[in-house]
């Protein structure tokens, strides 16, 4: 008996501006990322921007800006809330609507 599986890797690049790297929220945007890999198997590469700004308010200064390579223009989504882990999962929410659009697009073709 032969058994064909197939194992995807993808490549994901961190980059820090103004923030200290860390291995908790690489792995916890790394998590959020897998699902869309897992949904979308057209996804090639994604990069993960964290920069912190200095706000007037304390609900914003935290931001993620994700932008994932598929067949197509690149998809880019940024959040500005007050934890990483709150705009890593607004911006994955938004990228997973982005990605609905591209998928019924690409069906059509």
């Amino acid at each position: 008996m032969y058994l064909e599986t197939k194992i995807k890797f993808m490549n994901i690049n961190f980059h820090y501006d103004g923030v200290t790297a860390s291995n908790r929220l690489e792995i916890f945007a790394a998590k959020k990322i897998d699902k869309l890999f897992n949904k979308y198997d057209f996804i090639v590469r994604a990069d993960v921007f964290f920069k912190s700004e200095n706000t007037s308010t304390p609900a914003t200064g935290k931001v993620v800006g994700i932008r994932l390579s598929a067949p197509g223009p690149r998809l880019f989504s940024e959040s500005n809330v007050a934890s990483f882990e709150a705009a890593i999962t607004s911006t994955v929410d938004d990228l997973n609507r982005q990605l609905e659009k591209r998928k019924a697009k690409m069906k059509t073709h």
